[in-house]
Parts: structure tokens; C-alpha cells; sequence
């Protein structure tokens, strides 16, 4: 975890601690990590279910805001990027949508079908 050694971590105030979603690989919660936690108490792992989709909505989240509104904008100060990804939240909370699968279960599993039998051809 060579990212904690480096300035920005150092001069984070005591008060601040750093949050990480993880997916539920289990090399997230090896010995060694576990170790490795307890020396690091300002380090927490959040941990999606098992077989979820719930980070993929949050990447598709975080990826929305960086096409919407971050690739197209001109910053000039971190002050500015932080108020245009703010201004993102409010204009995206004040007429909020779900996120809606495109594509139903059979679909997804057809191509899945189609995936599978495209590799064996190979084989």
C-alpha cells in the first residue's frame, strides 16, 4: 500500500480518515492485510455483498459525473473542480432517476450462452 507513504497522506490532518470500497475478493482480507489494517487505524475496507453489482453502479455513477461534467469543464484551481462536481450533485439530486438495467435477465443470459460457445469453438 505504497499510495499511504506518499505526501498528500502525510499531510492529512489527524482528524480524517480514508474510506475504501473494496469488492469481496479475499485477498482484500488476508492475514497479511488484516496486519497491515491494524497499523494503519485511520484505514477502513468496505466490502460489496458477494456476486453484487452494487460497486459496477457506482462506477457507472462515478463515470457519469466525469463525462457529464468533469471531461468537458475547464478548471483552473482544485476550488473550481470541487464546486463544478457540487454543482453536478445538486442539479443531479434535484430531479433524481434510478438507474435502470437496459437489458432483462434472458438478454444478458443469451449473450452469456453465445459468449460460452464462441470460447469453446476456440478450444
Amino acid at each position: 500500500m505504497r499510495f499511504l507513504k506518499t505526501s498528500w497522506w502525510a499531510r492529512l490532518p489527524q482528524g480524517f480518515e480514508l474510506q475504501a470500497v473494496l469488492d469481496n475478493l479475499s485477498a482484500h482480507k488476508g492475514p497479511s492485510v488484516k496486519t497491515w489494517l491494524k497499523k494503519h487505524p485511520r484505514v477502513h475496507f468496505h466490502f460489496t455483498p458477494t456476486g453484487s453489482s452494487w460497486l459496477n453502479l457506482i462506477e457507472r455513477w462515478f463515470g457519469e459525473i466525469a463525462r457529464t461534467r468533469i471531461r468537458c469543464g475547464v478548471f483552473q484551481s482544485v476550488a473550481q473542480l470541487i464546486s463544478a462536481i457540487n454543482d453536478y450533485f445538486a442539479e443531479n439530486n434535484s430531479a433524481p432517476r434510478p438507474f435502470i438495467w437496459t437489458r432483462d435477465a434472458d438478454t444478458i443470459l443469451a449473450r452469456i450462452d453465445r459468449c460460452e460457445a464462441s470460447v469453446q469453438t476456440l478450444h
